[in-house]
């Protein structure tokens, strides 16, 4: 397991893994930007939702379908891990 899988879920984290699926500088993801646009597409989303398990937020996919942007995303992680750690 690398030094990256264990560390913990943050936003940033979240910019840093969306930029890199997307092939972007994480500077080039700004908040509200929907990120189909900027070009996630299922599969890439699919993988990053997986990943982000792993750190302890589970999040649902009709929720994250929802409203693509990171801001978005990251309430809802936010949430997943406040339940994971009172778990």
């Amino acid at each position: 397991m690398t030094v990256e899988a264990q560390a913990p879920l943050t936003r940033g984290r979240m910019r840093a893994d969306l930029a890199r699926a997307l092939r972007l500088d994480p500077e080039e993801i700004g908040g509200e930007d929907d990120l189909a646009d900027l070009g996630l597409d299922s599969m890439r989303a699919m993988a990053l939702l997986a990943r982000w398990a792993g750190q302890g937020a589970k999040l649902d996919l009709a929720a994250v379908a929802e409203t693509l942007t990171l801001d978005a995303w990251w309430t809802l992680a936010e949430r997943a891990l406040a339940q994971h750690r009172d778990a």
